[in-house]
This record gives structure tokens, sequence and C-alpha cells, in this order.
């Protein structure tokens, strides 16, 4: 692969309107379900778009242009909306696939027993559309789908913008909320029925959302694209893509790890909100308003704690007032049910601070009622430890932090979901082996002891009141919805490890 990074501070010049979806190519629209709602259908096809080869995207400059002198890229797309046009809420909510898998359903429509997994779009429990949110997805990356202009290198190999995924998503989001149809006349599918535009992105493309704001893809023509942003498990990186890459991977498929510390791209500056925040209000911009997730394996696995100190000392960094963050104590980065790890994976159903989250950026956007405060874990320094990933070499003054531990080996702080409120087990802890990037992402859950157990818990009677005690606590601080406090109620009925309390 060759990759062809684009300098540091590189920032997108202010779009020309020549910047846009020329042409939406509707190849089907099938039923996809009825909800709470009404009737939602799934529109799938190809988006064609044109950049002004001006636009200060690495490779663009040398690209091959059409007949108009533009350059042009093709990418897919799926829409996820109400068949009758009054019936959704108006928002669109955008997902921006990781590694070519649509996200939004995994995060926000997963059950408590079985998570749908990352790439699907099943319904699952209906959450989104129940809720009337429409949905979108396109294809931004090398290897995913998209069609990215590039030129011919003197070796023969074709060298692609990568770049220009970042306007795909940009232009196709503002045609959705803005256009009419396009250049041939075909309707644009969502015209009229969107007010507000949201954007969630986990992993690998929350930290695509921060570079997206970095280098300004978050306006064009003078409007916003997103309004709010869901971004989580970005941890302290962002995503190397305004390069020029011969592939066949994309330059944002690597990150650092425990058999790869040091790798560049990632891992560089601006670190904290408040340093992003500040980049975009240099340049006029009104930032979107954004709810940060991070989970506890984000701090040992992926250096979460940077977001919050930058690269100097240990002290956090305050949010701006367009920001708040939360932590979940004991959740992994990932819902994982496989094996192959040295410990239990992390069980852990964190999809109701999902829920919860994106209702409450939304009541944020739409009606201004401003979302729960930042809450936070504790942290500290275990510098030498070998199961947290330390800063990297090229950040000599950095200090990585991971979570602190309560008397019961679970977590301090942060959102305290019932099962860790009330917990049967230690959940969050790092997994082994860390060459396995699924394990140290996973975590582990060690279930505790019949003894440990009836320390904490008198009977089940007892247990199911602490359950009821932590929902109710969420519930009122906003990070639970009552529908999955009910789930959580439910499933402390049946729970295990209340046999006969030994003697």
């Amino acid at each position: 692969m060759r990759l062809i990074l684009a300098a540091a501070g590189w920032l997108a010049l202010t779009v020309a309107a020549e910047a846009r979806v020329v042409r939406l190519e509707i190849t089907s629209t099938q039923p996809y379900g009825t909800f709470a709602s009404g009737e939602f259908v799934r529109t799938e096809g190809r988006v064609v778009g044109e950049l002004s080869p001006d636009e200060a995207i690495p490779g663009l400059a040398t690209a091959t242009r059409t007949e108009r002198g533009m350059v042009a890229y093709a990418s897919p797309f799926i829409l996820i909306h109400p068949k009758d046009p009054n019936a959704g809420n108006g928002a669109l909510l955008f997902d921006v696939a990781n590694r070519g898998r649509p996200i939004s359903h995994a995060l926000y429509n997963s059950p408590r027993a079985v998570p749908i997994p990352v790439g699907s779009l099943e319904a699952g429990t209906g959450f989104l559309e129940s809720r009337g949110f429409s949905m979108a997805y396109t294809s931004w990356e090398l290897g995913t789908g998209i069609d990215l202009p590039g030129h011919s290198g003197p070796d023969g190999k074709m060298i692609y913008a990568e770049g220009v995924g970042l306007a795909a998503i940009r232009d196709l989001v503002d045609f959705l909320r803005n256009a009419g149809h396009d250049d041939a006349g075909t309707p644009n599918p969502m015209e009229g029925q969107v007010n507000r535009t949201l954007v969630v992105g986990y992993s690998q493309t929350a930290r695509l959302l921060k570079t997206i704001l970095i280098e300004g893809f978050n306006t064009v023509d003078g409007r916003r694209v997103f309004d709010g942003m869901h971004i989580q498990a970005s941890a302290g990186g962002r995503a190397a893509v305004l390069a020029e890459n011969t592939g066949p991977q994309s330059s944002s498929f690597l990150t650092p790890r425990f058999t790869d510390p040091d790798l560049r791209g990632v891992h560089e500056p601006p670190f904290t909100w408040a340093d992003i925040v500040a980049k975009l209000t240099g340049r006029g911009e009104v930032p979107p308003r954004m709810l940060v997730t991070n989970m506890t394996t984000d701090y040992f696995s992926i250096r979460a704690s940077l977001a919050r100190t930058g690269a100097n000392g240990t002290a956090d960094v305050p949010f701006p007032p367009n920001v708040r963050v939360y932590d979940v104590a004991g959740a992994s980065h990932e819902r994982n049910p496989r094996g192959g790890c040295e410990k239990q994976r992390d069980t852990l159903d964190w999809s109701p601070v999902m829920r919860a989250t994106l209702v409450n950026l939304d009541a944020w956007v739409s009606r201004n009622r401003p979302p729960p405060p930042s809450l936070l874990m504790p942290l500290e320094a275990r510098p030498g430890d070998p199961v947290v990933l330390q800063a990297p070499k090229h950040l000599p003054d950095a200090t990585v932090q991971v979570p602190k531990r309560r008397a019961d080996g679970n977590f301090e702080g942060g959102i305290q979901l019932p099962d860790v409120a009330a917990p049967l087990g230690v959940y969050g802890e790092q997994n082994l082996p860390l060459s396995d990037r699924s394990c140290n992402l996973s975590g582990s859950f060690i279930p505790f002891t019949a003894e440990q157990i009836h320390a904490h818990f008198k009977d089940r009677a007892t247990y199911q009141e602490a359950i009821r005690a932590a929902t109710r606590t969420l519930l009122r601080q906003r990070f639970l919805l009552p529908g999955d406090a009910a789930v959580i109620v439910d499933a402390a009925a049946t729970a295990p490890g209340f046999g006969p309390a030994p003697q």
C-alpha cells in the first residue's frame, strides 16, 4: 500500500457551489417494516457527485476530470425512511459506516440478550423507526464500494484521493436535506422531510467525525451539514483519510495497538474537544452539538484519556458548551459474544445508554433542551502497566490514564448501568491476549462466586430492589429510557447466582 499523507494542518477551503450531488440513481425501494410511527421503506441506489479540482483534498488537483473540468465520484447509498413523508420526526440520522459496515442499528436497535452485529440493518427492537428517525448511509472508504477519483502513478498503479470520501458524506447529506431533485430531475426521496441532521460514528468512524470537524467538512456554501453528533468510542484518535493511497486497504484501516503502539496518523493533535471546537470557531463556523460516549476499555486499549487531557500532563481540559462527554463504567468497546480470550468476554449491555444519548441529542438540537451534564470516570496513571496502551514515542509529554476501580473490582464513576451498580461480577477488566485486538477491545466479565454474591445481596429480592433503585437513578439522570428500565428490571428476576445461601 502506498500512502501519501496530507501535510499537517491542511484545512479544507470554503466549498464552492460546484461541489454537489449531480445524479441520484435509485435502484430499488422495498418494504422495511411497520413500527409505532408507521410503515418504513428501504431505498437503495447510487449517488454521483462532482467536486472542483481546487478543493483542498490531496490528489484532487491531479485526478482525472470530466468534460466539465470537474472531478467525479460515485458511491452506493441506503435510506431507511417512512413510507408516508409526514410520518417521520424530521430528523435524518446519517450512519457513518465502520469499514463499510452500517452501525446505526447495532448501536440503537440491539436487544439486551443478543446484540445486532455491526453491518446488519435488521430492525431489532425497532427503536429508531418507532421514534420516527430516518437513516441514511453511503460508502466513504477505499475498498468498501465507493468509486474514488485519482490518477495513474509512475508504476501504472492508480493513486486514489481518499479525502473525497469526506466530501461524499457532506454533499449527500446536504442534498437530502436541501435539494428538490438532481440535475436529471430525479426527485430527492427525502424532500421536505428533514429539518435537522444528526450523525453517528462508532470507533473508526467516530474518529472520522473528528477529522470532518477539524478539516472543515461540516460546512458547505455557508450551511452547516450536521446539527448534532453522537461520537461513540472515538477515544483519543482521529482518522488519517486526507491522503493519496493505492489501496487496496484504506489509510484509516489500521490503528495503534499493543503490537504496533507507535503507528502514526491516529493519535495526532488536536486532541481535546476544546481545541477541536476552537478550530471551527476560528474559521467562523457554528459548531454542532456533540454527545461523546466512551467505554471503559477505550481507556485501556485506545488512549481515550488523551481527549480529556491532551498530550501534556494529567489534568482534564474543560469541555466547550456544545460538548458533553459520558463514560460508561464497565462497558467494552464492542459487544462480542465469541470466545477465544483468556477470560469470559464482557456481557454488559450498553445499548440503553446509546438510545438515551440519541434521544437527548435530538432534544438538544430540536428543542434546545440541554442534555445531562458530562459524567466521567476518575482516572489514574499506571506507567509501565503492560495492560495499558501507553503513550506513543512521538508524544513524549503525554500520559495515558485509565479508570480507577472500587473495592469490588468494578470501575468508579461515570454512568453506572444497573448491572454494574448492583453487580454479580466484575465488568470491563482488560482481557488477554493483548495481541488479539478483539480480546482487548471486548474486555472481560468475571462472575462473582456464590459467597461474593451473598456478601452483596441477602437474597434475590434484595438484589432486585438494588436493580430497581439503580434504574430509578438513571431515569432521573436521563441516561435510561423507561422501556429499557423495564427490561433491565425484568431480567433481574432470572439472573443466575441465587441458590441457597452458603453456610
